[in-house]
């Protein structure tokens, strides 16, 4: 590994060089750990009887980089991103009914009312049992035996879909 360490060392001017030339401003590390990795695969796969090892790693390295500009540059114009003012002309459909609890509300077909009740107080909004006692002005055992039973029909629900 210290052989590849100078190597780098030598060769680092060089790839600084090919970053310039090819006018790349942003992301300068990342570009600069390809070529580091060009230039470790070009020494992994050069034959002395092809040539010079210094043109092969430029061209090596190089290649490298434009590939992965290549990349980059595909996937930019692939992606599609939205500027911030369309979001915020985006209009909630359903501010009283999110999305959540109707997806919720679904899987508590089955359920008494008091039991889809705890599952809407413990999944949404994130209440204890003693907080759910508060708010329905019930005891701890009773909100508890809604827990109960919410929990072991759901629970025979999924083991009948599984089945």
């Amino acid at each position: 590994m210290e052989g590849f360490e100078h190597l780098a060392k030598q060769y680092e001017p060089m790839i600084h060089k090919i970053i310039s030339s090819l006018n790349i401003y942003k992301n300068k590390q990342d570009y600069f750990h390809i070529g580091l990795v060009g230039l470790w695969e070009a020494a992994e796969a050069f034959k002395p009887e092809k040539g010079e090892f210094t043109n092969y790693a430029y061209s090596y390295v190089k290649g490298q980089i434009l590939n992965e500009m290549n990349r980059t540059n595909r996937f930019a114009e692939r992606s599609i991103y939205q500027k911030e003012e369309y979001w915020e002309t985006v209009e909630d459909t359903h501010p009283d009914q999110p999305l959540e609890l109707e997806f919720l509300l679904s899987y508590c077909q089955g359920l008494t009312e008091k039991e889809t009740k705890w599952v809407v107080y413990t999944c949404i909004d994130f209440l204890s049992i003693r907080e759910i006692a508060e708010t329905e002005k019930v005891s701890l055992s009773a909100v508890k035996q809604w827990r109960s039973g919410a929990k072991k029909k759901l629970k025979e629900q999924v083991l009948t879909i599984l089945d």
